[in-house]
């Protein structure tokens, strides 16, 4: 096998795909490496393997791996310790904050964190406690926490 044979080349470019797989984050280059070694065992085998044949070979294993790939994946799904890491509106569901700015006609704002949040709800006074129960788009939906007789939220 020498290096006038392409059947190497795809091969090398194989080893290279797959490497960078492990020096590039994600899971995409090793498909492309899979149907890079494919297509350069076909071309040992068949050495007169026009280009265009090679090319469609390469494109149609990539293909292939990348749905194998996918189905593989979509069936394992990876365990999280922290399912809510990117999903910060979801961290806040049930949490009780201290309304900001008013909330007049179903608008206004409420302190969460070291943040104001715009917050959609009933009407609340400044200084009131509210429950975050859910999103929509940018705002927090609230609810009036029932307070205790020393006026803390419950």
């Amino acid at each position: 096998m020498g290096f006038d044979n392409l059947g190497a080349w795809w091969l090398i470019a194989a080893v290279v795909l797959g490497v960078a797989e492990l020096l590039v984050p994600g899971v995409f280059l090793i498909f492309l490496a899979v149907a890079a070694g494919i297509t350069g065992a076909f071309l040992l085998l068949f050495p007169d393997m026009p280009v265009a044949a090679q090319l469609l070979s390469f494109a149609a294993w990539s293909g292939i791996a990348v749905w194998l790939g996918r189905t593989y994946y979509l069936g394992r799904p990876v365990e999280s310790s922290d399912p809510l890491l990117n999903d910060r509106v979801a961290r806040l569901l049930g949490e009780t904050v201290t309304v900001v700015q008013a909330i007049n006609g179903g608008s206004g704002r409420v302190h969460v964190g070291d943040s104001e949040w715009l917050a959609r709800g009933p009407d609340a006074p400044v200084g009131a406690r509210v429950r975050i129960v859910g999103a929509d788009g940018s705002a927090l939906r609230v609810e009036p926490v029932e307070t205790l007789g020393d006026g803390r939220g419950a």
